[in-house]
């Protein structure tokens, strides 16, 4: 470990406590001033960087049961898709930000760690498992690279920062019900102790939410059941604060596709489910080693029927991978702090937070690649299905400390932090029988009594970041602040079956600057810039990162040639705070280095190893406009637009020199040039309303650029709602309003080099026009 980082987390040692958010890196107050508009979107005054905030008021707009990653939609930078119409289908989630995608992107809770929130997360939990929705009390979104607090070794590009509303000081609470498409339902509580006063001034609240909703297409559901509780007592010249969430998710999935597959079966193909029959019959038909026999073949290697001869598949079906009998995720995660912020003298302040993790999950696929183990036996009536659940198991199990000190210096505010975690991390890759006459298996159960387990691996990662930054308010209207962070993350493998692997790959770097300025030109402009390093450390699983090529040469490889992915951002805008309009506009420049990417190899049920790659760096230029204007005191319009250019700077090349593929100009995928977001609300105390439209912009899902391009499209929302006396509320929401037809998720299934057949199954279509129904009542 390098002495700045041994020296700052002595210093911090010396304190003990640590905040989840410090002044320095913190949003300006959003309190109004009398007379001043209060706004549910603020444009983040006296920041030095590009930063916007969405408050409750804004959320609870949304359809109950949203995710609050669908709700930062509408900020500049931020392109979000979902197959589903919460936003919440975890396999289909993606999240861009000035071209970079999720993993690219940090999050926190309360300022705890949620990892990158991919799908089958080795160091966190998507955030709508992590908190009840209607708990959420705010969102912070930083377009760059976010603040040297924030608890993330993945954020390259932006940051999310979601914050748990605070228990009320009065008795009370509120109860919601909703109904709507496809058999959805969803009931929430949440209770409201008040402050106790023989309890200290103890506060807490305790919530809980059950959601189930049919999907859109095809067989099955996708639920959640949830409970979290948080309580804030009074302490000293200080705040302790506990929160505790217990969360059960399970949902099945939506069939991957492709170009060729909707032009042969339509967007509202899925999974054979319930269709048993059908889904044995295709995997029959695979397996028959006579389809590969001849001088004419009917099936080629990718399981496709050639057209010579019968189609040995029903249904319509023409390749092996048109349909699986069903696909699912399952999840049980439980998250819990306990922090303390306060002061000890007018000079200091401290805080700091311990927190835990724990996840069990299992990705469920019924694959026809992988027959049960009496398959084909003579007299076999169990376990003898064409067919079985392949599963990949997560355990996660991490706990972690972050802090600061902050020094109140007059014109300077120092603080020095320390965030670190230990993280334990199993993956698992199983394969469990099914009967041929009909399932045996629940896909929304855990599985067990594996016929083969085909890997297992336990992976540690140890973090360890300090930083340093120093506030220094030279005059009323002028503020600069500038300070570095250390970084160090250890990645450790084990096997336990499979390949052989082992090792330990570091990512380090011991002085990762950040520097900005905030002018006050004018009581009604601010200027703001600023410049960042970051680093993103490698990932410790299976599946993703230096070790899904579950080979020992290719990880000895990256540790010893490669190295980590770095960016280096510089921003710079105007922020405008008139009577009646709040807005912003920015520009930015990134430069991002050693851009590590795993090709996909064949469809993802397979579980191919990718190739993993270095892809060279990735240039991106844009510009961000937002801004709020209130009519009068019931209507307001808000618009955003974006403009972002993101281009691969180098070609990938081989060590040999051969060049691999041709990205050199290339656009990045899953990266839309233009976004434009518009929406009028409606609000006088009693009805309210918004119509909403989002314009998402051409997207590629090919690194070269050679087929693979997604059409841009524009989606409409709306909201009406009435507040009745009495503290009765009902409200209505409509997703997709004008029926669009188009592509949401691009990727579910990786990203490919060039794809002019239309055959790469890697796309999912959005959700149709849905209605629900919201009443709640608050007490």
């Amino acid at each position: 470990m390098k002495a700045t980082l041994l020296n700052g987390a002595a210093l911090v040692s010396l304190f003990a406590f640590a905040a989840p958010v410090h002044a320095a890196d913190a949003p300006a107050p959003v309190a109004a001033a009398e007379g001043e508009i209060t706004e549910v979107i603020v444009y983040g005054q006296g920041q030095s960087r590009q930063l916007q905030s969405v408050k409750a008021a804004d959320l609870s707009l949304e359809a109950a049961g949203t995710s609050p990653l669908k709700a930062i939609d509408k900020l500049p930078g931020v392109s979000f898709q979902s197959a589903d119409a919460f936003g919440a289908y975890e396999w289909s989630t993606r999240i861009s930000i000035r071209g970079f995608n999720q993993n690219q992107t940090g999050f926190t809770l309360d300022g705890v760690p949620l990892g990158d929130m991919t799908y089958g997360n080795h160091n966190g939990l998507h955030i709508s498992r992590a908190i009840i929705g209607e708990d959420v009390g705010r969102v912070d979104l930083t377009q760059g690279a976010g603040a040297l607090s924030a608890a993330s070794t993945s954020n390259l590009g932006g940051t999310l920062q979601f914050f748990s509303r605070d228990p009320s000081d009065k008795l009370g609470g509120e109860v919601a019900g909703t109904a709507g498409s496809d058999a959805m339902y969803r009931l929430y509580g949440r209770f409201e102790t008040g402050t106790l006063e023989n309890v200290g001034g103890l506060r807490a609240y305790v919530s809980v939410a059950d959601q189930k909703a049919d999907k859109w297409k095809g067989g099955s559901e996708q639920k959640q059941r949830q409970i979290d509780a948080k309580a804030v007592l009074p302490l000293g010249d200080g705040e302790l604060t506990g929160y505790v969430n217990h969360s059960e998710r399970r949902e099945q999935d939506y069939q991957d596709m492709s170009f060729d597959m909707i032009g042969r079966l339509g967007r509202d193909w899925d999974n054979f489910q319930p269709n048993y029959a059908l889904a044995t019959q295709v995997a029959a038909a695979y397996l028959n080693a006579a389809n590969y026999a001849g001088a004419t073949p009917r099936l080629n290697a990718s399981g496709c029927w050639t057209g010579v001869g019968t189609n040995p598949y029903q249904g319509g079906v023409t390749c092996v991978d048109d349909a699986y009998y069903y696909g699912a995720g399952i999840r049980d995660d439980d998250v819990m702090y306990l922090g303390y912020e306060g002061r000890i003298n007018d000079m200091i302040s401290v805080s700091g937070t311990v927190y835990n993790h724990t996840n069990k999950g299992q990705g469920l696929w019924v694959t026809p690649y992988t027959p049960s183990p009496n398959y084909g036996v003579a007299g076999a009536t169990s376990n003898n299905a064409p067919l079985s659940v392949r599963t990949t198991e997560y355990d996660v199990d991490r706990t972690g400390f972050f802090g600061a000190v902050d020094f109140d210096l007059g014109a300077h505010k120092l603080t020095i932090g320390l965030w670190t975690e230990d993280n334990d991390f199993n993956q698992a890759r199983r394969f469990y029988a099914e009967d041929a006459a009909a399932p045996k298996r629940n896909p929304l159960d855990f599985q067990s009594g594996a016929f083969f387990t085909q890997w297992e691996y336990a992976f540690n990662t140890k973090t360890t970041v300090a930083y340093v930054q120093d506030v220094w308010t030279i005059t009323d209207a002028f503020k600069l602040n500038y300070g570095f962070k250390s970084m160090t993350v250890e990645n450790s493998v084990r096997r336990i079956a499979g390949n052989a692997l082992s090792g330990t790959i570091k990512s380090d770097d011991s002085f990762l600057p950040q520097a900005g300025f905030v002018f006050k030109a004018l009581p009604e402009v601010e200027l703001f810039g600023s410049y960042s390093e970051n680093m993103a450390a490698y990932v410790s699983a299976a599946t993703s990162g230096p070790f899904s090529s579950l080979s020992q040469t290719n990880v000895d490889y990256v540790k010893n040639r490669l190295k980590p992915e770095t960016s280096k951002t510089v921003e710079g805008g105007m922020r405008l705070n008139l009577n009646s309009f709040r807005g912003v506009v920015a520009v930015y420049h990134v430069d991002f280095d050693n851009r590590i990417l795993a090709v996909a190899q064949g469809s993802s049920i397979q579980g191919n190893a990718p190739v993993l790659s270095n892809v060279g760096g990735v240039k991106t230029t844009g510009v961000e406009l937002a801004g709020t204007w209130r009519l009068n005191d019931a209507w307001k319009v808000y618009s955003a637009y974006s403009y972002n250019d993101s281009k691969y700077a180098n070609d990938v090349v081989a060590a040999d020199g051969t060049i691999r593929a041709r990205t050199k100009n290339k656009s990045v995928v899953d990266t839309p040039k233009h976004l434009f977001n518009a929406e009028v609300s409606y609000d006088d105390g009693a009805l309210f309303g918004t119509v909403a439209a989002k314009l998402t912009g051409d997207r590629f899902y090919t690194y070269e650029n050679i087929g693979g391009k997604v059409e841009g499209y524009t989606t409409m929302e709306a909201t009406l709602g009435y507040r009745f006396p009495h503290a009765i509320e009902v409200q209505l929401n409509v997703t997709n309003l004008t029926g669009a037809d188009y592509i949401a998720t691009i990727g579910s299934g990786g990203f490919t080099n060039s794809d002019t057949a239309g055959t790469a199954m890697t796309i999912l279509p959005g959700a149709p026009r849905q209605a629900f129904v919201t009443v709640r009542k608050t007490f």
